[in-house]
């Protein structure tokens, strides 16, 4: 059994990490790299679509885009952390070297997949209009968020099947194969975009359209792959079905892991409230600035995805001697990604913003958010770290706790108890890496719990 894994490696070692032996920076790297990559572009083919709407149907049309975006995440994100539970039961026996496991789990999850975006993109799809009234959303741009909302839910299978087929890949170490279909696809978006809105006038309509297109030509371009793929992550889509027990498994990582993402989804929906309420000026500047620390966080982001997986692969492998090795390599690269763009940010945050405004009391406000949030965001990437490293040991319960009580819970309670006390833009903003601090030290704590108690060599 062995002899025919390592056969298998050794013919994919193009694509493949051999997380298990060797140094760990350097694969981590070799790992996060393309996954930030595609992250960076994922945000700048999004800001295309704004930039797009915004430029030729006016600021209706860039607000009916902009108005159900925390909806859309509220509804996906969900989802997405099944996604994750994925990523994490695959690397697992990939690790072990289980290949009938890891293929039971691929199917697991590629059915999963296809049943949770039409479940969602059913839902969304007729509750569009009731969700958006609910929302306050102004009523010249109701009817335009409706049609865009509805049309991008049509696409949500789509959606789902790249992100579940990505997942998989990176559960073996193919960030680089993910990155190259979604480069593929973002291309498609800008020029469709382009043709649709300049060319044909379809306005919202057009940009919906365009993006759905594209999240198709990703699903086939990532499910072709796994086709193609030999070896234990192979998809044969004869052999699609739920495995009770995988199915079990990938949910008792996901399932916390989507809730977590709702729980913030909502306490930034309270926070945004409260940045509305000083003002038209205010909540541009913290607009921009919150776009320009996007590209801060989904950087960051990759070392949480490189320390679930490599975490995953090492205790399916039982190497429980590289887990501490893993977690150091993953906080060392964080901590010098996210501090490393913070201090461009706070060199530079005067150019980024003129990207995003002329009007010097936006730029004021905005580089005010960035002085306490973007020059502190690395405390951010390191409790995330702590929670990859915690879900990929098997724990994913426990990290969304502290998580939802150390982020969200925290958050609203300085709103509602510190804040009023000193009602200032400083002390909202001071919420943030207060709350990481506290967050990071409970879950390096529970990791440390976690290891002596399950994982001690």
């Amino acid at each position: 059994m062995r002899l025919h894994i390592i056969h298998h490696h050794s013919r994919r070692a193009g694509y493949e990490i051999d997380m298990l032996n060797g140094p760990v920076m350097p694969k981590l790297l070799a790992f996060a790299v393309p996954l930030i990559l595609s992250s960076v572009l994922q945000l700048t083919f999004n800001a295309a679509d704004v930039i797009v709407v915004g430029k030729f149907e006016g600021d209706a049309a860039l607000a009916a885009v902009g108005a159900p975006g925390s909806l859309i995440n509220l509804l996906v994100n969900l989802f997405l952390g099944l996604s994750v539970g994925a990523n994490v039961v695959v690397a697992r026996y990939h690790g072990a070297g289980d290949i009938r496991q890891t293929g039971d789990a691929v199917h697991t999850a590629m059915l999963m997949s296809i049943l949770s975006g039409l479940g969602v993109g059913v839902f969304g799809f007729f509750l569009a209009g009731k969700f958006l009234s609910w929302m306050n959303t102004p009523a010249d741009v109701l009817p335009l968020s409706t049609a865009y909302m509805r049309i991008y839910f049509l696409g949500m299978p789509a959606n789902m099947i790249y992100n579940f087929g990505a997942a998989i890949l990176r559960a073996i170490g193919d960030t680089r194969r993910p990155l190259m279909y979604l480069t593929v696809a973002g291309v498609v978006n800008v020029i469709l975009n382009i043709i649709f809105v300049a060319a044909f006038h379809m306005g919202v309509s057009g940009v919906a359209w365009a993006t759905i297109t594209a999240q198709i030509i990703s699903a086939i371009l990532v499910v072709l792959c796994l086709i193609r793929t030999e070896g234990d992550i192979h998809l044969d889509p004869r052999r699609l079905r739920l495995n009770a027990s995988k199915a079990l498994e990938i949910a008792k990582i996901g399932i916390p892991a989507g809730l977590q993402g709702i729980c913030f989804s909502i306490s930034n929906v309270i926070i945004q409230a409260t940045v509305n309420s000083f003002g038209t000026i205010v909540t541009a500047g913290n607009t921009a600035a919150s776009n320009i620390e996007g590209y801060i966080y989904v950087c960051m982001n990759a070392m949480h995805q490189a320390a679930i997986t490599f975490t995953s692969q090492n205790v399916g492998a039982r190497r429980y001697d590289r887990i501490s090795k893993v977690c150091r390599a993953s906080l060392l690269a964080v901590v010098s990604v996210g501090a490393g763009l913070g201090v461009i940010l706070l060199l530079f945050m005067r150019v980024f913003f003129h990207i995003y405004t002329d009007d010097p009391e936006v730029i004021a406000a905005a580089s005010m958010r960035s002085r306490i949030i973007g020059s502190t965001y690395y405390l951010c990437g390191m409790q995330d770290v702590m929670v990859g490293v915690l879900r990929g040991m098997g724990e994913s319960v426990a990290p969304m706790f502290v998580s939802v009580m150390g982020i969200c819970v925290l958050r609203l309670v300085w709103i509602w108890c510190v804040y009023p006390f000193n009602p200032t833009l400083t002390m909202l903003y001071l919420s943030y890496p207060i709350s990481w601090i506290i967050t990071f030290c409970v879950h390096f704590s529970l990791y440390l719990w976690v290891k002596k108690k399950r994982f001690s060599v």
